[in-house]
């Protein structure tokens, strides 16, 4: 928080929740935000002029202000930090941002005033500047308020969004009509078309091709085999002999029955929507718990209809950007227009759209389907949070701060608004559902799948026996190859999960035994056959596969472990006829990367996907019969408290894709260790026994939910400074708590970006006051912060750091 000093005219202007530009330092112009108007000069320093107002209406409300004002308190951050990560990044202008030219508009001269022209002139001549470069062309001190104009103009860039615009592509499919699909219907058509050779030919094929599959059939296959033309083709389209469609425009629309069922609830979804209607008169918070498949969506589209029928907004809170891309089409055909999606792979300029929408209260920004990020938006009168998926990891931001839990805060700002907030999962987080348990949380449950299909029978496979009986080809054992096999045999589609990507982690000498390091971290680089290099998964470090071992200089490398590109690689080999593909982190990477790979799977294009947890996540797949789990055992013996926890929700969810549709789907699960209590769990769908066995492991070694954690981690490049450092930090905590400090400790990587890192944790009991420990950890933090010795070591504090 700093002071600067406005005149009287602009006291009467300014109102709480502008921007205005202000100067930092001795040369550099910053984006300030007004947080209080007052007449009390600061004692120490003299306040300076601002540079100018940017705003016409403050852009941030007075309820987003407390929000943060929470955020910065209970994660113990600055609310300078909170803002950052609350404001688009087009609003927070510096003397440092990069702005280039929009290629892809075109404006006449005349548009623009004199200033404007002068910065696009020297954009001809250079791609990029600074904006304290074009102070200095402009010879102006403040230019913000000229590259405000130009990004309205839609003339200038922001660095960071670059983004191409992907369209999904459009597959032309063609089926028989339907009067032509029965025995007497063809033979007429047969008859009909005996002059027409050609015509007949194609036909022919099509109808022979259907017996064959099950798949939709593409025009482009068609012409193929039946060696005629596109023209052919759309010469029978125009008869109304053949029907043409796209899949990709309304995933509902290709089963034909469906398009109005889905509106309609089944027994135990309108059981459920009564039974939340009820828990919300009394209750601000309700989880609910169904099983996969069972149609949480439909209704949680209920709800926001009843919500919009109030005028109030919705947010709906989604883990991960891959399940954006789907339950937009889905909603958009439910509510059209008033839904608007916001995430992080969002250019600048869609960010800031939507952000305008929602503080105009605009007709197009009634939904807000988006990613953790979406709390900070500037609502008006929310009348429901859903969070779906509620137990997903990925609502909780680890780096930059604020290291805030999207789900807890979202409760928070639920309340601010008065609003309720609806948890959903198949698998809730043990925190949420002991909440339920407790009465805190209001609970409801449905146990059937949508149409009563069966849950997916689960069959886990010993591979230590299979591997004893050389029953093993790579990584897949025999029932895992005779089950795909089956399942590629019917024209169904097949997920295989494996939990790491690249092409195996270690890369290892057979003769020395030595094994490539990263120089930055501690740890050995991971092999990416795609593209023959090792990189490090922390720091992104790479160089060439190596041809001889570094140590011995003996060209005996083996690969030990595997990733999703090696089972992606065996699974090539062992069915070559199928279409295998990735989706991970590194084929994921572009905006759109996700709707590529998880258009392709609806339209039926891929047999087998392989995947990391992406595919976990509430992906509603129509023809995935099979899930294969590579190997269960990494998951279980992951060193943390919640790995036990973590692998059943993961394994359950992963079970969850197959079989959504009228067939039984099928699991299998290849472990070392069969007869481990959570894989049994997790074969039987035993929620409430997996949670109370973790319950009470959490009341026994002093875990959540019975105790808060803060996790403190001091990072330096010096290893001796990180060590007296964190110690001294560790003592000055013993000191005030006594009891429950654990460390400091190294994590599992101890060095990363050549910074060595240590972990405190600080362990909270429920009768200890939370507010009072924050403010001891801040004092303690305080006095470190003066220790000359200490100087440059960061301390990073995580409040709930699971």
């Amino acid at each position: 928080m700093f002071t600067y000093s406005i005149t009287k005219a602009e006291s009467q202007f300014l109102k709480v929740g502008m921007r205005v530009s202000v100067p930092f330092g001795k040369t550099k112009i910053h984006t300030g935000l007004v947080g209080a108007i007052h007449n009390n000069p600061p004692l120490i320093y003299e306040a300076k002029q601002i540079h100018q107002i940017l705003d016409e209406k403050p852009i941030v409300t007075s309820k987003q202000l407390s929000f943060w004002q929470w955020i910065a308190t209970y994660y113990m951050c600055t609310i300078g930090e909170v803002m950052r990560a609350a404001l688009p990044n087009a609003f927070i202008l510096e003397s440092e941002t990069l702005v280039s030219r929009n290629l892809n508009k075109d404006i006449k001269d005349t548009d623009l005033k004199d200033d404007e022209y002068l910065v696009i002139e020297a954009l001809h001549h250079q791609s990029t500047l600074k904006i304290q470069e074009i102070s200095n062309i402009l010879n102006k001190k403040n230019v913000l308020p000229v590259i405000k104009r130009l990004i309205d103009k839609e003339v200038i860039l922001l660095q960071e969004e670059i983004y191409d615009k992907y369209k999904p592509k459009y597959v032309r499919y063609v089926k028989l009509q339907a009067e032509y699909t029965n025995e007497i219907g063809l033979h007429q058509l047969l008859d009909d078309l005996s002059r027409a050779e050609k015509q007949r030919k194609v036909v022919l094929t099509l109808f022979s091709i259907s017996a064959k599959t099950k798949k939709p059939i593409k025009v482009k296959t068609l012409v193929e085999e039946s060696g005629s033309s596109t023209a052919i083709i759309k010469a029978l389209i125009d008869k109304d002999v053949l029907e043409e469609y796209h899949i990709q425009t309304d995933r509902i629309e290709y089963d034909g029955e469906e398009n109005e069922a889905t509106k309609t609830l089944n027994e135990y979804q309108t059981e459920a929507l009564k039974q939340i209607e009820k828990t919300f008169k009394t209750q601000n918070v309700t989880l609910l718990h169904g099983i996969t498949s069972s149609g949480k969506t439909e209704v949680y589209v209920k709800l926001i209809e009843q919500i919009l029928a109030q005028g109030k907004q919705v947010l709906y809170l989604l883990p991960e950007i891959a399940l954006t891309t789907q339950l937009v089409t889905r909603l958009q055909n439910y509510f059209g227009e008033q839904v608007s999606v916001f995430h992080s792979k969002y250019s600048a300029h869609e960010r800031v759209e939507v952000y305008n929408h929602v503080l105009g209260n605009s007709a197009k920004a009634k939904i807000i389907l988006g990613a953790r990020s979406s709390i900070f938006l500037p609502f008006h009168d929310l009348g429901l949070i859903i969070v779906d998926e509620e137990h997903e990891q990925s609502f909780k931001q680890f780096d930059p701060a604020p290291r805030y839990h999207a789900r807890d805060a979202a409760v928070v700002l639920a309340h601010l608004h008065q609003a309720k907030t609806l948890l959903g999962s198949a698998t809730p987080c043990l925190e949420s559902y002991n909440n339920a348990v407790e009465k805190k949380y209001g609970i409801v449950e449905i146990n059937r799948r949508y149409n009563n299909v069966q849950p997916p029978e689960i069959e886990l496979v010993d591979i230590a026996d299979k591997h004893k009986k050389k029953r093993m080809k790579g990584h897949f054992s025999d029932r895992m190859i005779e089950e795909i096999t089956d399942a590629l045999d019917q024209g169904h589609q097949i997920i295989l999960f494996q939990n790491r990507r690249g092409y195996s982690p270690i890369v290892e000498c057979n003769t020395c035994g030595h094994s490539p390091q990263c120089p930055n971290c501690d740890v050995s680089l991971t092999y990416h056959q795609y593209r023959k290099q090792l990189r490090c998964h922390y720091c992104g470090h790479n160089n060439a596969m190596l041809q001889k071992c570094m140590a011995c200089g003996i060209s005996n490398l083996d690969t030990k472990g595997f990733g999703t590109e090696q089972i992606e690689s065996e699974a090539k080999t062992l069915f070559p006829k199928a279409n295998v593909a990735r989706m991970d982190l590194d084929t994921t990477r572009g905006k759109y990367g996700y709707e590529k790979i998880i258009t392709a799977l609806e339209q039926q294009e891929i047999d087998i996907l392989v995947g990391t947890q992406m595919l976990t996540k509430g992906l509603d797949f129509r023809n995935v019969k099979l899930v294969g789990i590579m190997n269960a055992d990494n998951m279980l013996n992951f060193p943390d408290f919640r790995a036990h926890e973590r692998s059943f929700q993961l394994m359950l969810q992963v079970s969850g894709r197959a079989g959504r549709t009228k067939k039984r789907g099928k699991v299998l699960i290849q472990t070392y260790n069969p007869y481990h209590k959570i894989l049994q769990q997790v074969s039987t769908n035993d929620y409430v026994g997996m949670f109370k066995e973790q319950l009470q492991e959490r009341r026994d070694f002093k875990y959540p939910p019975y105790f808060r954690l803060i996790k403190i981690t001091l990072k330096h490049r010096d290893y001796t400074k990180v060590e007296t450092a964190s110690e001294w930090f560790a003592k000055s905590l013993r000191q005030v708590f006594k009891t429950n400090v654990l460390g400091p400790e190294f994590p599992p990587v101890s060095r990363v970006r050549n910074q060595y890192l240590k972990n405190i944790l600080v362990k909270i009991p429920q009768a200890q006051s939370l507010g009072k420990t924050k403010d001891a950890i801040k004092k303690i933090n305080f006095s470190f912060e003066a220790v000359p010795a200490f100087k440059g070591v960061r301390v990073i504090l995580n409040v709930d750091n699971y």
